[in-house]
This record gives structure tokens, sequence and C-alpha cells, in this order.
């Protein structure tokens, strides 16, 4: 398995080469939207929520400082736009983009059996991290991904055409029809999401949560992925919680 570079590197890799684009195109609004979409696009690959957003506004800040390209005032509104499209400030209320490790799943099944064509919901899938390791462990199942960003759930299509993926606010979609609902949220998300488990899902039913555990709710089991996190389980009993 291939090592991930060490900080900054990538950084330094992605900001010179959004530079290099921008030199190669001609002068103008539509060098800086390319090379601003470059860093964008790049930026997904970032461990962490700091990273992503260097790598992600590194150019058009560095841009704007250097004074190289001499747009108009409302000339930085359609990269900001773009920075935004990739990371709407919806989503930031959210998990923006926990990559779910791709064997984390792989011991679920033992615990948690699901009949063959169950429906299961990655809910946040981002790029898809989640539905691929939700393959591994359920490949009969009927895996469904909400994402809110418009890019993210592109790129999580892509990657997933196997999957049924559409954009949605995961508090607003309806869990009423899932066998089985996973999260990669952050810790402050978790009792909202056990509440709208317990008031949308069937009875037998289960909530799954990497890592973070709903504070208060003791969980029916608790598995260790193969990199040492926890991966929390819910059955939901039917009963809407007061």
């Amino acid at each position: 398995m291939r090592r991930p570079l060490p900080w900054p590197l990538p950084a330094l890799l992605v900001w010179a080469s959004a530079w290099a684009l921008f030199w190669l195109l001609p002068r103008g609004l539509p060098a800086v939207l390319a090379a601003t979409a470059w860093g964008a696009g790049w930026s997904l690959v970032g461990a962490t929520r700091m990273r992503r957003l260097l790598l992600a506004l590194g150019f058009p800040l560095s841009l704007l400082a250097s004074g190289a390209a001499a747009l108009p005032p409302w000339g930085w509104l359609p990269p900001l736009a773009l920075c935004l499209l990739v990371y709407p400030v919806h989503a930031w209320r959210d998990a923006p983009l926990f990559p779910t490790p791709l064997q984390a799943l792989d011991g679920l099944p033992a615990r948690l059996a699901l009949p063959a064509g169950a429906a299961v919901l990655d809910a946040g899938c981002g790029l898809g991290d989640g539905l691929r390791a939700l393959r591994r462990a359920y490949p009969h199942a009927r895996l469904h991904g909400i994402e809110w960003s418009w890019p993210l759930r592109l790129a999580c299509a892509l990657r997933c055409p196997w999957a049924r993926v559409r954009r949605g606010d995961i508090w607003q979609s309806d869990w009423s029809g899932y066998a089985l609902v996973y999260l990669f949220q952050r810790p402050e998300s978790m009792q909202r999401a056990w509440r709208k488990a317990a008031a949308e899902m069937p009875a037998g039913a289960w909530l799954a949560s990497l890592e973070f555990e709903v504070p208060g709710v003791l969980p029916d089991d608790r598995l260790q992925t193969p990199d040492g996190r926890p991966l929390w389980l819910y059955r939901v009993s039917g009963k809407p919680l007061k």
C-alpha cells in the first residue's frame, strides 16, 4: 500500500500545479477559475478540515496577495462561489468529508446480518468511501447515498455507479425505508441522528456510527475497525424518543 505524502508536500504540489495552470492559460477570469477549480478539486484528498481549506484556498489567496491578475472587485466572486459549491456552508454544519477506510466495515456482517436486497443508506456520503466500504460488507444490499454538495454528489455517483446517489439534506430525507443507516458525522450530530433514527426507522433497523457514539444511549454492540477506531451499533426499537 502506498504511503501518503507527508504534509505540507501535497499542499505545495497542488498550489504549484494551480499556478502552472494559471500561467499556461490566457490571462483573465477563465484562467483564475480554472486554477481555483483545480485546487478545489484536489482539496478533497485532504485528511483534515484545515488541510482541505488550505488546499482549496491556497491559489486564490496567493493570487490576490500577488496582484498577478488585475480583476475587478466582482471578479473574485466566481472563485469564491466555486469554493462554496464544493464546500457549501450548509455541509460544514455536519461532517466535512470524513472518508471511511475501505476495510472499516468488513466485520459488520458478522454482528449485523442483513437479508439480500436490504436497503442501506450512507447519510452524508461525500466522495463515496463509505458506500465502497458498505459494498464490501454487504455486496447484495441496495445501497443509497445522500450528499448535500453537488460536486461531491456527482463525484460519488461516478465512483459508485452501483449505488443510488442523490443530492439532499440528510436531516430532511426520510430514513423510514432503510434497514441500516451508516454515519461518519461529528460528535455533536449524534444525538440528533439518533432521535431521527428512532422516530423514523422501523423496529429492528440499525444505526451504525464510525468513531462517534450517541451520548447517553447504550449501544447494542461495538466493533473495532482495523485501524483501531470504534464502530457503534444501535438497534432501533421503533418507538420515537420523547
